[in-house]
């Protein structure tokens, strides 16, 4: 048999087995599986000095209460139209202007704050309210009520940044996604500000309390903490070659990620670090709280100041360096690469 006889009759038997809702893996098997993954998100930077007046200029655009949630969201150049920062992960820039109240909802995806300027403006999750401040990471666990609000001006409220998190792109592979609004703009306030903080936040647990959710009990940690413990480990002469001071935050309840599909990170870089390079299998998002260097992510190389956004694909070689004493904010997919047993690492 020729070649060209070879090829026609498999063609013909392509448009048979196609007809019936068929293909053959072996046309596709090495990009279905293989060598190395091949994300399709891109290394990317958002200059934060280069969004802020858009950012500000969306409250003279929509309300919060119209736009029930005032956010740009910030979208990878390698997955347009799709909302998405990675394949899993979504990132938003939102807004809160003074006297304003971004009505109360819950959804099925898992949701973080990490606040990026500004402070007075509150969170609300399942009865307790939280005060924002510059550097605090604020969770809203899937299916809890929520609500957002600012102080008038009157009453020292300011416009409030911050960025939003979720697994909406992962909720959405596997047709999950609810939502539901609350009947008022607010919920009711059931327990103190700080109730949970104090029951579960000093190492310590309720005397019988039992683990029935995989989310942390306590939805705000502070970063005037998470500084201090970073501050302490570097003077006791902790620092990674790869990642300064780096510490995940975690479910005081049981020792694991504060969300079930989202993990996050702070880390500190002195001035003059210059990290090696690492890559791992979760693809991570980064806001820089203070400071200012240099990330090679893959082939690409981007100076960050205080305030930027960057992301880094799964397997992109990472290596930060800090030109003066810096700390990064992350989050990435990294529960659900471990669940299924996906993650891999490398340090170089």
């Amino acid at each position: 048999m020729t070649s060209d006889t070879a090829d026609a009759l498999r063609a013909a038997y392509y448009e048979r087995i196609a007809a019936q809702q068929m293909s053959p893996l072996w046309e596709s098997l090495h990009n279905l599986v293989p060598k190395a993954p091949q994300p399709k998100a891109l290394p990317a930077i958002w200059k934060y000095a280069q969004l802020r007046d858009l950012v500000v200029e969306a409250g003279s655009v929509i309300s919060a209460e119209e736009a029930v949630r005032r956010v740009l969201i910030l979208e990878n150049p390698g997955l347009p139209g799709k909302s998405s920062m990675t394949p899993n992960l979504y990132a938003g820039l939102q807004l809160i202007l003074p006297g304003e109240i971004a009505p109360s909802h819950r959804h099925t995806q898992s949701a973080l704050r990490f606040i990026v300027e500004g402070e007075g403006a509150w969170t609300a999750v399942n009865g307790e309210r939280t005060t924002m401040h510059p550097g605090d990471f604020i969770i809203t666990p899937s299916w809890t009520w929520h609500d957002h609000g600012n102080p008038s001006v009157e009453d020292g409220g300011e416009p409030v940044v911050w960025l939003d998190g979720l697994d909406i792109p992962l909720v959405a592979q596997m047709d999950a996604g609810f939502a539901e609004s609350y009947p008022e703009a607010t919920q009711p306030l059931s327990r103190p500000e700080g109730d949970s903080f104090a029951r579960f936040g000093q190492n310590m647990l309720p005397v019988r309390h039992r683990v029935s959710d995989p989310t942390s009990p306590i939805f705000s940690y502070p970063y005037a903490r998470s500084r201090e413990a970073l501050d302490a480990l570097y003077r006791n002469g902790e620092l990674d070659e790869w990642d300064g001071v780096k510490l995940r935050y975690v479910n005081p309840a049981t020792g694991g990620w504060p969300m079930p599909t989202i993990a996050t990170f702070m880390q500190y870089l002195p001035s003059g670090f210059k990290g090696r390079a690492y890559r791992s299998t979760d693809a991570t998002v980064y806001c820089v709280v203070e400071g200012k260097g240099t990330v090679k992510i893959g082939s690409g190389e981007f100076n960050f100041d205080a305030h930027d956004v960057f992301v880094a694909p799964a397997w992109a070689y990472v290596q930060l360096s800090a030109s003066v004493e810096s700390v990064v904010f992350s989050y990435s997919d990294r529960p659900v690469l471990a669940a299924l047993n996906l993650l891999r690492e490398e340090r170089v």
